[in-house]
């Protein structure tokens, strides 16, 4: 297969960084420089005693520039540790988005009816509009997302992709 046949697939990494100053402009540096590009980003201190920072990162690639985009990771001063959670691990993904749909009458019943189908919850109501709290998988939160558009969808704010391998190993 040549390389223009080769799929793009989605990956989500995790990397494991010092947190200090400049590093998460010197890991988005490699991804911007090269022309990769980031589908979505997560970032947050996870050991105070370490002074670790884990980031999770979903982008698309061949599996050739995904390997590139891990090797290069790795060979940052900064970083701990690099592990492709869709190939090492079976890993556990969530995103959390807060959804405002504006409504009254029918569209506004029909809304809550697929909050509740959803598990999303009103963290906010006023009498023109709902603002939902949603977890799940990222292609749930698409899905709840395009289904409010014709009940008055007037914004998301979504965090990016989380994500953790399971069973008892660290990172």
């Amino acid at each position: 297969m040549s390389l223009a046949q080769e799929k793009t697939e989605r990956h989500t990494l995790s990397v494991l960084v010092d947190n200090e100053p400049g590093v998460l402009a010197r890991v988005i540096g490699l991804f911007s420089g090269r022309g990769y590009n980031i589908d979505s980003l997560t970032v947050s201190e996870v050991s105070q005693e370490g002074h670790l920072s884990r980031i999770t990162i979903v982008t698309t690639g061949t599996p050739m520039v995904i390997e590139q985009i891990r090797n290069q990771l790795d060979r940052l001063v900064p970083v701990h540790r690099v592990r492709d959670l869709t190939v090492e691990a079976i890993s556990l993904e969530r995103e959390l988005a807060m959804v405002k749909v504006r409504g009254t009458g029918e569209a506004r019943s029909e809304a809550l009816r697929l909050g509740e189908a959803f598990r999303a919850r009103v963290i906010d109501a006023t009498t023109e509009s709902f603002v939902f709290e949603i977890t799940g998988k990222s292609d749930k939160i698409d899905q709840f997302a395009l289904l409010m558009q014709p009940l008055g969808l007037v914004e998301v704010s979504r965090t990016g992709t989380v994500a953790i391998s399971r069973g008892p190993e660290a990172m």
